[in-house]
């Protein structure tokens, strides 16, 4: 379990590292000289460590989702546990929603005329890979009380 642990938080500091750079230096720079490179940049640079990252936090998720929540039971929202694993599964959809609306019709189109979309999804993702934090910390430190 704590090779798990490792593994996730690891591909967590990644993945919400990546984002927060992202949303606080290059996003603001982007926006500032309009230019769109900046971000392209970014991405192509960040994604071969992101990607990874975010696949190491889905599999060692669900594999300790199945430690903590038995599968049988992952419709029961009986415990905090439960409630929490559906949290993550939420915030997981609406990262993958996100990607690929931003993949397929945003970045393809990506212009200094199109950049607030852009940015808009950016901090989006960067709010969900800090809400992940908070609601992966709250299976063992309780952040949120239900």
């Amino acid at each position: 379990m704590k090779w798990l642990i490792l593994f996730h938080v690891l591909g967590a500091s990644v993945w919400m590292g990546g984002h927060l750079i992202l949303a606080a230096t290059f996003l603001p720079k982007a926006l500032q000289e309009k230019n769109p490179v900046v971000i392209k940049t970014f991405e192509v640079q960040f994604e071969r460590i992101g990607i990874p990252a975010l696949l190491v936090q889905v599999i060692t998720g669900v594999w300790m989702a199945l430690i903590y929540v038995p599968f049988h039971e992952w419709m029961s929202l009986a415990s905090v546990h439960h409630r929490l694993l559906w949290m993550k599964l939420g915030l997981l959809l609406g990262t993958l929603v996100l990607a690929i609306h931003a993949r397929f019709f945003i970045i393809p189109k990506l212009s200094s005329q199109n950049l607030s979309g852009l940015a808009f999804h950016i901090l989006l993702v960067t709010v969900l890979a800090l809400s992940f934090v908070l609601v992966g910390l709250s299976f063992r430190f309780n952040f949120f009380a239900f």
